[in-house]
């Protein structure tokens, strides 16, 4: 739906500081331009009734790769729709689409892909830049990702890739790897923020790796070191590196399964929802029955299977991927962690939008940031997905 105007009212609105328990959301050519308890006239508006449920800004995932039986290693427009439309039922409105470890060339494909799609998708959530994963990873913690692509920072590779185009904007990678300080210098001077994962390394090399760029761990606690012994001596490793280090931001993907409720409870108890993303880490599976998938693209991807809500490899020695949706990971801070609607909420809108350097337009419900709104009820069950002012989704 297009308009012009559109008013939403009679619903409690999150916004960073407070919950307003009955309030307006008016907005504008696609902009918020007002908030206000209680109600207001707003002339030739649309107006859409929130019927006493939550008005939140719209859900922002750094991390995912798929969903509705698509994944962006497919390499076609269709998959890249598909998946924004499929994610945007669930209360996501922007997303960081994310490859998996593979050859130069269909790397290079996905990026071309993402700038075709992002023109055409209207119905979904919105593209707010590439996010690789990979393939510059240790091997010993590649997890699912496919070995035969892993390999140490190569500059020339990784200079022409940045140079062929301008839509990567996070890059993840293993910081103790021959190469990998430089790689992170690197990416900072392109203004692409460097993430560490898949890695083995100790606090000291994740201390390094913070001062060149590396200010965010990759799936936290996933494909990571956590305390390791050589000969009798104990290193922290960076599951602890993440905590000690105050200003490094984590994302955890809070399907239930991948961390169970302990550790989401120690994580919010130690780095708080300003320094937590929750991502979904979807692939293909999302949305979509249990039983077997393919982790990556349909022409080289591994096979696994889905169950227990969650995909693993056939031999069930790893997860491969979740198939969550945003709005179970809020209801999982909630009902797992016991953390407050308005942080879970905070976790996947206005914390993600600072990590991504999108606070200024994105993120929470102020007035002159894009109009990226979701209403959901207590279950959080997404009742409209609105992104810039327009209705994608209705329950």
């Amino acid at each position: 739906m297009d308009h012009k105007r559109l008013k939403i009212y009679n619903g409690k609105l999150i916004t960073p500081y407070k919950t307003i328990q009955q309030g307006v959301l008016l907005i504008e050519d696609g902009k918020i331009v007002g908030l206000q308890e209680g109600n207001a006239d707003f002339p030739d508006a649309h107006e859409i009734n929130a019927r006493g449920n939550y008005i939140a800004p719209g859900f922002i995932d750094l991390h995912i790769h798929g969903g509705g039986g698509h994944d962006f290693m497919d390499n076609t427009v269709e998959a890249f729709l598909g998946i924004a439309e499929t994610h945007a039922r669930y209360g996501t409105t922007a997303m960081c689409p994310t490859t998996l470890t593979s050859e130069k060339q269909d790397l290079l494909e996905t990026l071309r892909i993402y700038e075709e799609a992002a023109q055409l998708n209207d119905k979904g959530a919105q593209f707010i830049g590439m996010h690789l994963e990979g393939p510059y990873f240790a091997l010993s913690q590649r997890g699912a990702q496919d070995p035969r692509y892993i390999r140490d920072p190569d500059p020339a590779e990784y200079k022409e890739i940045l140079a062929a185009t301008r839509v990567i904007k996070r890059w993840s990678a293993a910081p103790e790897l021959k190469g990998a300080i430089e790689f992170g210098k690197y990416l900072k001077t392109k203004g692409v923020l460097a993430a560490v994962a898949h890695t083995d390394a100790i606090y000291e090399e994740v201390l390094e790796a913070f001062e060149n760029g590396y200010t965010l761990a990759t799936h936290f606690y996933s494909g990571m070191s956590g305390v390791t012994r050589r000969e009798c001596f104990r290193y922290a490793g960076v599951i602890e590196s993440g905590y000690l280090i105050d200003e490094m931001d984590v994302e955890i993907i809070a399907d239930g399964i991948h961390l169970p409720a302990p550790l989401l409870k120690l994580i919010y108890k130690i780095k708080g929802a300003s320094r937590t993303a929750l991502i979904t880490d979807a692939m293909r599976g999302a949305g979509m029955p249990a039983g077997e998938s393919t982790l990556g693209s349909l022409k080289n991807g591994l096979p696994v299977i889905i169950e227990d809500g969650v995909a693993k490899l056939p031999d069930r020695s790893s997860f491969a991927g979740s198939v969550a949706t945003a709005d179970r990971l809020v209801r999982n801070m909630i009902n797992m962690a016991n953390v407050s609607i308005e942080e879970a909420v905070r976790m996947i809108t206005k914390t993600p939008a600072r990590i991504m350097g999108i606070e200024d337009i994105k993120g929470s419900l102020t007035p002159g940031k894009d109009a990226d709104v979701v209403i959901f009820d207590q279950q959080i069950n997404i009742q409209y997905t609105i992104v810039g002012g327009r209705v994608i989704y209705s329950r």
